[in-house]
């Protein structure tokens, strides 16, 4: 690994990406309707890349494909529909999906709450939504992320990955009788560290590049839509912390980055590596939650209930 890191907290996605050219790459964004999300597929569509923007909500969807156009007037971008909240949206985007291969997958969508609530599958939403979501999603893109020949996974972790220490699978995912917002977003942030290393395990030897990243504390996103409290708490914290273009400036980092072996399965932020928890470097811990995942998938694959399916996710172990 090289010893010289050119960018780092103040750094923009702009600044990473000047002087690189992205044509013939494509590229999708989950959440890229706002904040972080918006500001990492701007600059790889500013950068030449076919961007895909994947998000929930289509009227701020449609707006962010005219802001990069209005900014990037050749930009190559496009909006399709994605609610990681449901197993039967996820699906449908992938099977409309116009891409035989796909270079970049920033999995970038997250959700926190203050209260309990589920996904449409019987899913606790913070962790249905920022892992199981996306985990589903990259199985049925995986055939044309392999195909890509050196694709690259970009999850968007956080620092919250560190608490909790241990990912409990005892009370994993949380009920509404144990509901505590920062233990499910921990949860979450900890399961897109995890995913990451196992992906960088399973198939990293196919070209495949891994890594998960924190892109600074309480960037200005809409993680926060599900809870009134935390749209204050962000809009107060929003002048002391990284601007959306510095936040996004991790994830378009490591979607260039070379040598690839730098960041292969390991945790970034401020655009170089950075050391982890014990937790994430566990392959059984990585391995026992990719199994886990893979069970409640196929469970919902095989369903065509979506919202009635019983039992529901978190009575699963």
């Amino acid at each position: 690994m090289t010893d010289q890191w050119a960018f780092g907290a103040r750094s923009s996605a702009d600044d990473v990406l000047r002087g690189h050219d992205l044509s013939g790459r494509t590229a999708i964004v989950t959440g890229a309707n706002t904040g972080i999300g918006f500001e990492t597929a701007r600059a790889l569509a500013g950068a030449g890349a076919r961007v895909i923007l994947a998000c929930r909500n289509p009227e701020s969807g449609t707006a962010a494909v005219a802001r990069i156009r209005a900014r990037h007037s050749r930009a190559a971008v496009q909006l399709a529909p994605l609610d990681l909240g449901s197993f039967r949206s996820i699906r449908a985007f992938a099977d409309a999906l116009d891409a035989d291969r796909i270079d970049l997958l920033i999995l970038n969508a997250g959700s926190v709450s203050t209260t309990y609530l589920e996904t449409e599958d019987g899913f606790e939403r913070t962790v249905g939504v920022c892992h199981v979501g996306h985990f589903l999603l990259t199985r049925l893109l995986l055939p044309r992320l392999l195909a890509a020949g050196q694709p690259r996974v970009v999850i968007v972790s956080s620092e919250s990955h560190r608490h909790p220490k241990h990912l409990d699978f005892s009370r994993f995912p949380l009920g509404p009788h144990n509901y505590s917002t920062m233990v499910a977003y921990g949860q979450a942030k900890l399961c897109n560290a995890l995913m990451a290393r196992e992906l960088q395990r399973r198939y990293g030897s196919q070209g495949l590049v891994a890594c998960s990243l924190h892109p600074g504390t309480m960037v200005t996103t809409d993680i926060g839509r599900e809870s009134g409290l935390m749209r204050v708490l962000m809009k107060v914290v929003s002048p002391f912390t990284k601007n959306p273009s510095q936040g996004a400036a991790t994830s378009v980092f490591a979607a260039i980055h070379q040598p690839a072996s730098d960041i292969a399965g390991r945790y970034l932020s401020d655009c170089r590596p950075r050391a982890t928890t014990p937790e994430v470097e566990d392959p059984v811990v990585a391995e026992r939650l990719w199994t886990l995942s893979e069970q409640w998938i196929v469970t919902a694959l095989q369903d065509t209930g979506g919202r009635d399916r019983q039992p529901s996710a978190r009575g699963r172990r």
